[in-house]
């Protein structure tokens, strides 16, 4: 006879699911603290734990990784991902936990509230920072190696959180059918503030990233919008702070990262002809990069960060195989077409399965394309939040098919 599910350890489950992933952009021990909490109630509650139609690809990612590890000659260094693949349990709660859209759309009201504190945080870093600037420095030579972080540790991870946030506010903004005057006005708001926090975090990859989300969403949603972005960044580029940035893209300073990242691919690259299987291993990367770096690039070499490559394309390839690499990419684009395919299914007009599909969406190609310049799933918050996007996304699946 099948155990009875607690109808209230149900409901706790579900609490404690929602508040582990709104507590991963203001607190890493504490939403690892409430994912524990939540896989507790749901095995307590005996409601059916279950994995989202994609779990296959990511499993043989995680199974890759472990093999790299066996393989790779200094197991103790790879501890650390031994113990990140407690993270990937978000996967499993959230899609477990949350019983339709519902609880989605409390989870992206709460990144939007979260979010929109940590940017009025970030803003007061940003105040502080200007006037803390040593005399006879340029602001943007100090500001550029020490920038907002809002509740996080460092402003790459900041930077990309907000971007999350940022893209499924946007999509219920545009998409959602439950909208009301009071929750629009709060969530113009917060966009507002969120996506000010990005501008001034001075993160190119997230810069492109959101972008390039944000032009699909409203491709998608409101294209006459897109009218007003040439206005739209024009008005941010009045600012000159973030305009010095901004053309650093194409005329660096020598503070800046543009060689340094050059530098981490094209030792990504040596490191993956020697070995294309399996890879250094986990955490090894960093502790021999110097031993990987060609012997054409002078030393001493362009100040910057060189714990790991700047892209997850190069440095899961160089770190843990090309296989690791394949079977992320195979993760990523089966989620793509998976919500594209459900989207196809669900009728014109504003739908709530349809903006939490076009959020999820919008998600993947920022995280997608900032990852080119940066190893944004390889930070725990940030890893944190997509696999709970992830989740949301075939919950909505799930919805669509229902409707169809």
């Amino acid at each position: 006879m099948k155990p009875e599910t607690s109808p209230a350890l149900a409901r706790a489950a579900v609490f404690l699911a929602w508040a582990m992933a709104a507590a991963a952009i203001c607190s890493i021990a504490v939403s690892q603290s409430l994912l524990a909490l939540a896989l507790v109630a749901l095995l307590i509650s005996r409601v059916r734990l279950r994995l989202p139609p994609a779990w296959l690809p990511l499993a043989l990612f995680l199974a890759a990784t472990m093999v790299s590890l066996l393989f790779s000659g200094d197991m103790a260094a790879g501890r650390p991902q031994i113990r990140k693949l407690y993270v990937y349990l978000v996967l499993l709660a959230v899609y477990s936990a949350f019983r339709g859209l519902r609880d989605v759309r409390h989870l992206v009201l709460g990144w939007a509230a979260i979010g929109a504190i940590d940017a009025l945080l970030g803003f007061y870093q940003f105040a502080s920072k200007f006037e803390a600037r040593p005399p006879g420095q340029s602001f943007y030579d100090y500001y550029v190696a020490s920038r907002i972080t809002g509740f996080a540790s460092h402003w790459m991870t900041l930077s990309h959180q907000l971007m999350i946030a940022f893209l499924m506010l946007g999509a219920f903004l545009l998409f959602s059918p439950s909208l009301r005057k009071r929750a629009a006005w709060f969530g113009l708001a917060a966009l507002v503030l969120i996506g000010s926090a990005i501008v001034i975090s001075w993160t190119r990859s997230v810069w492109l990233g959101a972008a390039c989300a944000a032009v699909y969403l409203l491709w998608c949603g409101r294209r006459r919008l897109l009218l007003a972005a040439p206005v739209l960044l024009a008005a941010v580029l009045l600012f000159a702070p973030v305009r010095a940035r901004f053309v650093s893209s194409f005329e660096p300073h020598q503070s800046d990262s543009n060689q340094h990242r050059i530098v981490c691919w094209r030792t990504g690259w040596e490191i993956i002809k020697a070995h294309p299987v399996l890879g250094l291993g986990p955490e090894i990367v960093h502790k021999r990069f110097l031993e990987w770096v060609p012997a054409d690039i002078p030393r001493p070499l362009p100040p910057g960060w060189y714990g790991h490559l700047h892209s997850i394309y190069v440095h899961y390839a160089a770190e843990r195989g090309i296989p690791a690499l394949l079977f992320l990419m195979w993760f990523l684009l089966r989620m793509l077409r998976d919500f594209h395919r459900a989207l196809r299914a669900l009728p014109p007009g504003r739908g709530e399965a349809k903006f939490v599909l076009h959020g999820a969406i919008a998600v993947i190609i920022g995280i997608m394309i900032s990852g080119i310049f940066e190893l944004n799933l390889g930070d725990s918050e940030v890893l944190m939040m997509f696999l709970a996007v992830a989740a949301c996304g075939y919950i909505a699946v799930e919805k669509a098919k229902a409707i169809a």
